[in-house]
């Protein structure tokens, strides 16, 4: 019984090392459950094995197999969502892209958003490219600075590719018909 202690003593000091970044880092949720879950299974054991020790209640063991198991599963369950968004390459759940279209058609001279990407590069990284009409104007260093900016503070997106394009005629952006180069 001393071993168990020691396991869920420190499975329980190590998953507390991964709790303040677990909500922001998928990696460090996913490190944060395994020691949490570790240090339950270490505990689990540990109160099966003393029930059983003083009971001789031997169907102890398999219920707290099973429990430990749900209880496993239903924290991963949503981690396991958001690796699949994120290999898919689909926009993370706390960025609406209507959001960023609306911020980015607001802004002085555009005239059109088009080709709007948003997806996850790793944990903590976002990227987004887009298109943007902005006839007659030519001071676009000053706004694409301004963009990146805003971009990172309003939607924690750090990585945005921009094009801007002068009229409407470019906002075709290249996209071929089928049997054509």
């Amino acid at each position: 019984m001393g071993w168990l202690r020691v396991g869920v003593v420190i499975n329980t000091a190590t998953a507390m090392l991964f709790i303040r970044g677990r909500d922001h880092d998928l990696n460090l949720r996913g490190a944060y459950l395994h020691m949490a879950a570790d240090a339950l299974l270490s505990l689990g054991v540990a109160i099966a094995g003393a029930v059983i020790l003083w009971t001789d209640w031997a169907w102890v063991d398999p219920l707290t197999s099973l429990i430990i198991a749900v209880v496993i599963l239903l924290a991963t369950w949503s981690l396991l969502g958001e690796s699949i968004q994120m290999a898919m390459q689909a926009v993370p759940a706390n960025i609406q892209p209507q959001e960023v279209e609306s911020y980015l058609a607001g802004l002085p001279g555009v005239t059109q958003v088009h080709d709007l990407h948003i997806w996850a590069m790793s944990t903590t990284e976002v990227a987004l490219t887009a298109h943007l009409v902005r006839p007659q104007h030519t001071n676009d260093d000053e706004l694409l600075r301004s963009i990146g900016e805003c971009l990172h503070e309003r939607f924690h997106i750090d990585h945005t590719t921009l094009q801007i394009e002068r009229n409407l005629m470019d906002a075709d952006c290249g996209q071929w018909e089928e049997g054509t180069l």
